[in-house]
């Protein structure tokens, strides 16, 4: 683990925290399939704070995260990049929870876009 408590989580960081909170030993009852996604993401607060992370999972509505440090319920800007693209959406974040390692996992809905 690194030694800055606001450094982006590494992906074995991700693979810990996933395999600590296991699968669920249920039937999945969500709506929408989602896709484990781990991708490097930085979440803008209202508050103008940038909180590094690794993306856990999308779908069509909406995205799972893991991060240090806690946010607060609310919208967000989600950004992600590829090799030559950036991407920038808006996510209502819905929920915050601390997990192992002093991390926090986080789900939230895309919003729509802003009209100019």
């Amino acid at each position: 683990m690194s030694s800055d408590p606001w450094s982006r989580p590494s992906l074995d960081d991700l693979r810990q925290i996933l395999e600590s909170i296991g699968k669920p030993g249920s039937e999945n009852v969500r709506a929408v399939d989602r896709l484990e996604l781990s991708v490097p993401a930085e979440i803008v607060t209202s508050r103008g704070n940038t909180v590094s992370a690794v993306t856990r999972e999308i779908s069509r509505f909406g995205l799972g995260l893991l991060h240090r440090g806690a946010i607060q319920p609310g919208e967000v800007t989600v950004k992600m990049a590829s090799e030559n693209r950036q991407f920038d959406y808006r996510v209502q974040i819905k929920w915050c929870t601390p997990c192992d390692r002093g991390m926090f996992i986080s789900g939230g809905e895309f919003l729509a876009k802003e009209e100019n």
